[in-house]
């Protein structure tokens, strides 16, 4: 089938050929004609990415009579993000259409600049529900002559507290409308908003309700919760030309993950609420520009952000609400091709994996977080191949080849190809060489790991006093009878520690101690750098641990031996600096 057997007519067709549509897609096949040929409401079940703009763009745009200057349509859509990216792909299909005019209207941009262009007259509005209640208030926005109003996504809308601005808008537009609503699932919200306010509408459903994509390929990593973020770059790591967004769960979260991972050197950056509007211009243009290889966002954040041939979508821990990890799935894998959904996951969310696996009927493949020696080999091969393919302009660089070979003209063909490789790996390499074994969480039945459990461990197993391969165990005198968890100790190493940032493996939080893991190269720096901090009045003393000592009865040493050595860092100094909006490194 093709768009002028839909009833697309030429105008619309010309710009679409000229913008590369030469077949439609299941959703448009559907949509169109109905809404060109049919009454009555339309609910459309469809993912991101799966042509749902023109869908409902082009028929909305043939429906439009040019001659009158006044709002005919009306299109809400979640963010400011989504509601420019609708009003492009209109204003493109919309090329040879004389006299149509297409306006977006949303928040964090000047409300008189809409104002004005109102005035001047337009046919379709797309916009966000907060600044248009703020029009209508106003009197700029009159929708008397609305005939078609279209919710797009309209289960985000939902989730972000929407639906009181809905009724308000729907209240203002004629009772003989045509409604359109799209969504990516059928929440029972959603019906509800279809039996309130749409006239007998039909649903058509692109797949299967609440399931994923089809080309999308669903993974997940179970490790410690403090293997996470050494998992995430491994991953990243273990995949040279990934692009692609690591949604976290919360704002903190979000801009934390994304500073450790440009202090470790990748290409990303962070996409969250508390940025300003001029931030996130910034970063999604960089991303959409692939300057960006990594985005590490909220999921509102990432609404609207409209971007294709998207490698990975990482899931660093598993959202609450299963739609939402449909969204997040449905971000990769677009116009029929692969991607890859990945979960980086603890024990506990486990349940919560099967569940989603249940509702989108599909199996998520279980896979061991990717070893050093496996990373270093993917890197290195990925090397070879661009060099392989690198376009080669004979004729410039022959001009500084002679130069080039006199000065490298004594080394084999061997020694140049493994200066070139160290020149490039050099880091990778030192990173990797005494990394750790990530640990690999059983998944055997409850039963085989109690029985194993009831085994008598040795003292030095019960308080775990041995370090991991690769790494160093470091003894602090602070433990949780002293408030000391987890969060504080990594709080300190960030502040009183100079250099590169401290990876830290396993902690062991006793009642008057503490025992961690480092890498051994870290050890002395860390020993040095703990030694003579201050917590909440507690002088820190740090020293390698020694399997062999009992340090239940070292924590009664503790202010003599935390006397040993002042330090210049002073954790509380730290903590009124971070209360007072010093930047956290």
């Amino acid at each position: 089938m093709t768009f002028e057997e839909l009833g697309v007519m030429p105008d619309l067709l010309k710009a679409i050929h000229e913008l590369g549509f030469e077949y439609p897609m299941p959703v448009q096949e559907k949509v169109i004609p109905h809404l060109l040929n049919e009454d009555g409401d339309v609910i459309a079940l469809a993912q991101t990415g799966t042509g749902k703009t023109a869908a409902f763009g082009l028929p909305v745009l043939q429906r439009i009579d040019t001659s009158r200057d006044v709002p005919q349509a009306l299109i809400i859509a979640p963010t400011r993000e989504l509601c420019l990216q609708i009003g492009s792909d209109l204003a493109d299909f919309s090329k040879y259409m004389r006299g149509l005019k297409v306006l977006p209207v949303y928040g964090g941009s000047s409300i008189e600049s809409q104002i004005r262009s109102l005035k001047k007259g337009v046919q379709v509005i797309v916009a966000t529900p907060g600044r248009l209640i703020d029009l209508i208030n106003r009197g700029v926005v009159k929708l008397a002559d609305v005939h078609t109003v279209i919710l797009d996504e309209a289960d985000e809308m939902l989730n972000m507290g929407f639906v009181d601005d809905i009724n308000d808008i729907l209240s203002h537009v004629p009772d003989n409308r045509k409604m359109l609503l799209f969504s990516a699932t059928m929440p029972p919200e959603i019906a509800k908003i279809a039996a309130k306010y749409m006239h007998e509408p039909q649903e058509f459903v692109i797949g299967t309700k609440n399931t994923g994509a089809e080309n999308v390929r669903h993974i997940y990593y179970m490790v410690h919760a403090r293997d996470k973020y050494l998992a995430l770059k491994r991953i990243a790591d273990d995949t040279p030309n990934i692009y692609g967004i690591v949604f976290c769960r919360t704002r903190k979260e979000t801009q934390e993950i994304a500073d450790w991972l440009i202090q470790d050197g990748y290409n990303a950056d962070s996409l969250h609420g508390e940025l300003s509007q001029a931030q996130r211009d910034m970063v999604m243009k960089k991303f959409r520009d692939r300057v960006l290889r990594i985005l590490v966002a909220t999921d509102v954040a990432a609404r609207g952000l409209d971007v294709s041939d998207l490698t990975h979508v990482i899931n660093y821990g598993l959202p609450d609400d299963i739609a939402t990890y449909t969204h997040r799935s449905g971000r990769t894998g677009r116009a029929g091709k692969t991607g890859v959904s990945i979960a980086i996951i603890h024990s506990r969310e486990r349940g919560r994996l099967r569940d989603i696996e249940k509702r989108i009927g599909k199996t998520f493949e279980r896979k061991e977080v990717p070893t050093p020696a496996h990373i270093i080999e993917k890197q290195l091969y990925n090397l070879a191949d661009k060099l392989e393919r690198v376009k080669v302009d004979d004729e410039e660089i022959g001009k500084y080849l002679p130069g080039v070979l006199r000065k490298l003209g004594w080394l084999s063909e061997e020694d140049l190809l493994k200066r070139m490789l160290s020149l490039e790996f050099n880091r990778l390499l030192e990173y990797y060489k005494d990394a750790p074994e990530i640990d690999f969480i059983d998944e055997k039945p409850k039963k085989e790991r109690k029985e194993k459990e009831k085994k008598p461990r040795t003292p030095a197993e019960k308080d775990r006093r041995t370090a991991d391969r690769g790494m160093a165990r470091v003894y602090v005198n602070v433990g949780k009878n002293d408030g000391f968890f987890a969060g504080n100790l990594i709080d300190i190493l960030n502040h009183v520690i100079h250099g590169p940032r401290i990876d830290v493996g396993r902690i062991d939080l006793m009642p008057g101690y503490s025992l961690f893991d480092v890498k051994k190269a870290d050890a002395r720096r860390v020993v040095d750098g703990l030694t003579g901090a201050d917590f909440v009045g507690n002088k820190l003393y740090a020293e390698i641990a020694d399997p062999e000592k009992d340090y239940s009865r070292a924590s009664s040493r503790r202010k003599q031996d935390g006397e040993k050595k002042e330090h210049h860092g002073n954790y509380d100094k730290f903590k009124k600096k971070k209360k007072s909006g010093s930047k956290r490194r």
